[in-house]
C-alpha cells in the first residue's frame, strides 16, 4: 500500500488506496475485465493506456498517482479509481486537484471509473477523503457516466458540493450491416461523388493502402507525424516526444490484438494521407490523421476516410467514433455525436465553500463576457 493509507470495510466490500505501479501489478486481466464489465468506456480506460502513460511519466508524476481499489468479499477487484492530486492554479489560486492519474497527455475522451455492476461505490469515499485534495476535477466522461454519476451522489450524500459541466461534443457513426447499406443513406450526388473519386484515384494514381504491422508501427507513425505536420503548415501534436512515446508503448500494448489501425494512402508508390485510431469491442476510434496538401484536389484524405469506415463496416463494428472536436471534416459522414461530461466537486468545509464561490463568481463574469456562450467546446483538429 502506498503512503497514504486508507481502508474501508464493509460487510461486503473492502476499499484501499494505493500506488497507480501497484495497481497496475495486478495485471492486464484484471484491468481489462472490469473494462469489459463497466459499460460505455473507451480503450482510454484500460490497462493498456494507463500502463503506457505510466512508463513514460516523471517520477513525481508517479509518485503524485494514486488508485482506489474495491475489492469485494471473495476478494476480487471490483472498481478502480485511477487518479492524482496535483497542485493546480485555480482562478488565480493554488490548489490540490485531485484529476485523472493520466491527465490530459493524448486526449483521452469517453472515461469513467472503472466498476462492475453492483460495485460498492460508497466504499470509496474514504480512501478518495483520505488524499489531500481541494477541488475534484474528472473531465472526458463518457455521456452518461453511470459509475462517475454514482460516485457523485455520494459525495454530494456526505456534504460535498457537486457540479458538472459540459465538455466535448464527440461525433459517432452507427454502421450498418453493409457498405451498400451506408451508400443508401447518403444522397445520390454525394455517393457518386465517392465513387468516382475512389476510383479515380486506382485508376490514375495506382493508389494502395498500406498497413502497418507491430513490427513496422515506427515508420507509419513518422508518416502519420510528416503528413498530418503538412496539413497543418509544420505545426503537430504528434511532434512532440511525450505524445510519439505514449503511443509507442501503447501501440506495443495493444496491437497484439490487431486492434491498432496505423494505415496509409499510396499515391505513386509514396503515402499521401494517413489514418490512425484503435478498435475496441464493438467500435473503430479515429484518433488522428494527415494529408500531403499537394493531393488535395484528389480528396485523398477524404477517400481514406472512406476507406476505413468501409473496412470497420466489413469486418462487422457496430460505431465508428470520431473522438472530440465536432470539426466540419467529420460532420461530412455524421450528425449524430456524444457531448463528454467534467465533473467538479468542492471538498465539504469553509475553503470549499469559498473555492466554490470563486468558481461561481469566475463562471459569471465569463458569460458576462461573452454575448453568445456556446453550450459545447470547439473541436480541435485532429
Amino acid at each position: 500500500m502506498s503512503s497514504i493509507e486508507a481502508v474501508h470495510a464493509g460487510a461486503a466490500s473492502t476499499a484501499y488506496c494505493t500506488s497507480l505501479v501497484e495497481a497496475l501489478d495486478l495485471g492486464r486481466h484484471v484491468w481489462d475485465d472490469l473494462l469489459a464489465r463497466t459499460g460505455d468506456v473507451s480503450p482510454f480506460m484500460s490497462w493498456a493506456w494507463h500502463r503506457a502513460w505510466a512508463d513514460g511519466a516523471s517520477a513525481q508524476d508517479l509518485s503524485e498517482s494514486h488508485a482506489v481499489l474495491v475489492r469485494g468479499a471473495d476478494h476480487t477487484v471490483q472498481a478502480i479509481l485511477p487518479v492524482a492530486v496535483r497542485p493546480t492554479l485555480f482562478r488565480r489560486m493554488r490548489v490540490n486537484v485531485l484529476a485523472w492519474a493520466i491527465g490530459d497527455l493524448g486526449c483521452p475522451d469517453h472515461l469513467d471509473v472503472l466498476a462492475c455492476h453492483g460495485a460498492d461505490v460508497d466504499a470509496i469515499l474514504p480512501a478518495i477523503e483520505s488524499l489531500p485534495w481541494d477541488v475534484i476535477r474528472l473531465g472526458n466522461l463518457v455521456e452518461g457516466a453511470p459509475n462517475a454519476a454514482r460516485l457523485a451522489a455520494a459525495l454530494a450524500r456526505r456534504g460535498h458540493r457537486v457540479r458538472w459541466r459540459v465538455g466535448w461534443s464527440c461525433p459517432y457513426l452507427e454502421l450498418p450491416v453493409s457498405w451498400d447499406d451506408y451508400l443508401g443513406t447518403l444522397s445520390a450526388t454525394r455517393r457518386q461523388a465517392l465513387r468516382r473519386e475512389e476510383r479515380k484515384l486506382v485508376r490514375e494514381r495506382a493508389a494502395v493502402l498500406t498497413d502497418y504491422e507491430p513490427g513496422r508501427w515506427q515508420e507509419g507513425w513518422q508518416h502519420l507525424r510528416a503528413l498530418h505536420e503538412r496539413r497543418w503548415n509544420g505545426t503537430s501534436e504528434l511532434s512532440a516526444a511525450s505524445t510519439e512515446q505514449l503511443h509507442r508503448r501503447f501501440a506495443h500494448e495493444w496491437a497484439g490484438r490487431g486492434q491498432v489501425w496505423l494505415t496509409t494512402l499510396d499515391l505513386e508508390g509514396e503515402p499521401a494521407a494517413a489514418w490512425y485510431g484503435f478498435a475496441d469491442a464493438d467500435t473503430v476510434y479515429f484518433y488522428q490523421g494527415g494529408r500531403d496538401p499537394r493531393w488535395a484536389r484528389a480528396s485523398v484524405g477524404k477517400v481514406l476516410m472512406e476507406m476505413m469506415l468501409r473496412r470497420a463496416i466489413e469486418r462487422g463494428y457496430r460505431r465508428f467514433d470520431f473522438l472530440r472536436g465536432d470539426d466540419p471534416y467529420k460532420l461530412e459522414w455524421t450528425r449524430t455525436e456524444r457531448t463528454t461530461r467534467v465533473l467538479v466537486v468542492f471538498r465539504r468545509g469553509v475553503r470549499g465553500r469559498w473555492l466554490q464561490g470563486l468558481d461561481r463568481v469566475g463562471g459569471w463574469k465569463a458569460r458576462l463576457m461573452s454575448p453568445r456562450p456556446k453550450a459545447k467546446a470547439a473541436g480541435a483538429p485532429r
